[in-house]
């Protein structure tokens, strides 16, 4: 199963740089890795990326990640996968960028 991660352009950068990353601000306040399915990830960018440019959009296979990754309840009583892990270049399936076209994030058309 794929999952989703929303990265700024300086995490993306960060990541890109040094092979991982800890995440966000909100990821490290939280001690974890915030990702999304491909149901839950376009409310994430309109909830917490409104109106923001530069963003990209990462995909991870559930597999690959292993025992780290936790699935636990959080925004409308639904299960979100959580990494308890750096978050690794090597594991990233693909990358796209996430455009805003009026005022919403334009995702990809093959999100599964």
């Amino acid at each position: 199963m794929l999952i989703y991660k929303i990265l700024r352009a300086p995490e993306w950068a960060t990541l890109q740089a040094q092979g991982e990353t800890r995440g966000a601000p909100i990821d490290l306040a939280d001690g974890y890795i915030h990702f999304s399915t491909a149901t839950q990830v376009a409310e994430t960018a309109a909830k917490h990326f409104a109106g923001e440019t530069g963003l990209v959009l990462l995909a991870y296979d559930t597999d690959t990640l292993g025992p780290t990754l936790k699935w636990e309840m959080s925004r409308g009583g639904a299960d979100f996968p959580h990494l308890y892990a750096p978050l690794r270049l090597t594991d990233l399936l693909w990358q796209a960028p996430l455009p805003l076209e009026n005022g919403i994030h334009v995702f990809p058309g093959d999100l599964c």
